[in-house]
């Protein structure tokens, strides 16, 4: 019985504290045209947000990368997955990502879709 509970608490307070954080998330609206995100430099304090892509008449779906600066950009274990968008985003809609943490540093972020450059550059400090 007393295994059973601890498991129970431990599942709930997972839950719970995956929630807490949903909560605390702040989120960060970026809008993507046709070729281009409309904002290409972010700085943030550490923390965890949540990117919330608008996909303003590009003509088709977009969908969002962050990686850290330097790194191999085309190799997608170097993305910051919960960064993605939770599905790709048609035109004249929006879509978030999961709650993402940043640690302090460099990152850049880009539309393989769309396409956009991949010099957008988000600071975290």
């Amino acid at each position: 019985m007393r295994k059973l509970v601890a498991v129970a608490f431990l599942v709930f307070g997972t839950l719970v504290s995956g929630n807490a954080q949903d909560k605390m998330a702040k989120i960060v609206s970026l809008e993507q045209v046709p070729g281009e995100f409309i904002t290409k430099q972010l700085t943030l304090n550490e923390g965890t947000y949540i990117f919330e892509i608008t996909n303003n008449a590009v003509g088709h779906n977009v969908g969002f990368v962050l990686a850290k600066k330097g790194s191999d950009l085309s190799n997608p274990e170097n993305h910051i997955q919960t960064a993605y968008v939770t599905e790709q985003v048609a035109d004249g809609q929006k879509q978030q990502s999961s709650p993402t943490t940043l640690a302090k540093g460099e990152y850049v972020y880009f539309c393989p879709l769309n396409p956009t450059a991949t010099d957008n550059t988000l600071t975290v400090k």
